[in-house]
């Protein structure tokens, strides 16, 4: 019922900035609670960044660097990515959910969609 399609993704070399991008279909995209994952290759899918109405949470690792946002009229979710680092790498996943929302925000599994995923490398 609700797709995610994300885009922005590329190379970039470290110090550097982008901005990913997640179109999801639907109607009430603003009851939404969404979120970024990342993925790396031999390494389990990791939060990122999570928005859900105008709350905020962001992992550790990102604090700082990342901004997540959203355009309810363009029913898009984005992150803003700066001062990038070669460990930032991986495949970004966007992922939405609807309620009744679970007890968490962090897991992959509080969340019923998933988009495709957009490779980011950082260069050294």
């Amino acid at each position: 019922q609700v797709q995610l399609v994300e885009s922005g993704g590329g190379l970039v070399q470290a110090g550097g900035s982008l901005r990913l991008s997640c179109a999801a279909s639907g109607r009430t995209f603003s009851y939404y609670r969404l979120v970024w994952f990342r993925q790396a290759p031999g390494k389990e899918r990791e939060f990122v960044a999570a928005i859900a109405w105008s709350n905020t949470y962001y992992a550790d690792s990102v604090k700082g660097r990342f901004t997540i946002s959203r355009d309810v009229a363009k029913n898009t979710v984005y992150l803003q990515m700066n001062s990038l680092k070669p460990e930032d790498t991986a495949v970004y996943y966007c992922a939405a959910d609807l309620p009744p929302y679970s007890g968490t925000y962090y897991r992959t599994y509080d969340y019923r969609y998933w988009g495709q995923g957009t490779q980011v490398t950082v260069s050294s």
